[in-house]
């Protein structure tokens, strides 16, 4: 099946422009996927330097095992044990760039048999790793209405969770769902205004997959943990395909870029002060895919590319 997905990496030309890329430099792909990102630091760093790739997907790990180079290393597990791997490296403090592509991957939508998709029928699963954590179709067959509504609403944005809740539970009375298609029936007749751009599904197959892989929770500690493991001068560069993983990043990049404020009369020394007082971060860039990659890549559409860096006074 592997063999048949193609996959155009997303805004590779300004994601290594804002990792600037050192050729003795150390570096993580968070977010291997199918190797599109990983391939092109790999061209752009030079023979002494090192890149480590993670991905919790069993089968993106093994397209990083096909790459025979002595600079690339391959980690299954999920990016939010990043520091855990930096240490046993390590390379906590020598890193020079972190890239995050988050959401799925084309190694995942496009296989019917992993339930990412709501244009192909396959089993309702939706799990990154497959090889532990609840499937979709258990998850709503054990949650009430009020907990679909929730996860829908919260994750997906989705303005009719109500009713969409309350139709899959009404169905799963007589019928365990167990297929994309199942679900996306169900989502077709409870939604009353339809949109002839964006699919009726679309929001509610974000919010389960989003819930199901506590995509956000990783997003939050692997952003907070990166500050631990990135050298003085190094940068976090991350693309985003939704607001929720995009307000997530916009407000990691302000907090550490901005100085604390202290209350005048606080019984604290000048030292601690200053410390408390000087930022981290010092924001880069936000870029949007230009035109032209849209038009080749429409996957591409929804991204946001923002970049900070770790301030040298550390």
């Amino acid at each position: 099946m592997t063999e048949n997905i193609t996959h155009i990496p997303v805004m590779t030309k300004e994601l290594i422009e804002s990792l600037k890329i050192k050729k003795d430099g150390i570096y993580i792909d968070s977010t291997f996927g199918m190797g599109g990102h990983s391939i092109e630091i790999l061209k752009t760093l030079g023979k002494n330097g090192k890149l480590y790739s993670i991905d919790r997907d069993f089968k993106s790990i093994l397209i990083g095992n096909k790459i025979q180079d002595k600079r690339f290393c391959i980690i299954h597990g999920t990016f939010s044990k990043i520091l855990n791997y930096a240490k046993s490296k390590k390379i906590i403090k020598k890193v020079d760039g972190i890239l995050f592509d988050l959401g799925v991957s084309s190694l995942q939508i496009e296989d019917y048999k992993r339930g990412f998709s709501f244009k192909k029928n396959g089993p309702l699963d939706m799990r990154m790793n497959q090889s532990c954590g609840i499937t979709a179709s258990d998850w709503i067959y054990k949650s009430d209405a009020k907990k679909i509504m929730f996860v829908l609403k919260n994750f997906g944005e989705e303005r009719f969770s109500k009713k969409i809740a309350y139709a899959i539970k009404n169905y799963s009375k007589t019928k365990k769902i167990t297929e994309t298609l199942e679900l996306v029936s169900i989502i077709k007749k409870a939604i009353p205004i339809k949109s002839i751009f964006k699919h009726p599904a679309r929001r509610t197959f974000q919010a389960i997959r989003i819930y199901i892989n506590q995509e956000l929770e990783e997003i939050k500690n692997a952003l907070e943990d990166s500050l631990k493991i990135l050298k003085p001068g190094g940068r976090i560069v991350v693309i985003s395909f939704h607001s929720l993983e995009d307000r997530i990043v916009k407000k990691f990049m302000l907090k550490h870029s901005m100085k604390a404020i202290i209350p005048y009369g606080m019984p604290i020394t000048e030292k601690k002060i200053e410390k408390l007082k000087v930022c981290k971060l010092k924001i880069i860039n936000r870029l949007l895919p230009t035109y032209e990659e849209i038009k080749t890549n429409p996957r591409s559409r929804s991204s946001i590319l923002r970049t900070a860096e770790l301030k040298k006074y550390e």
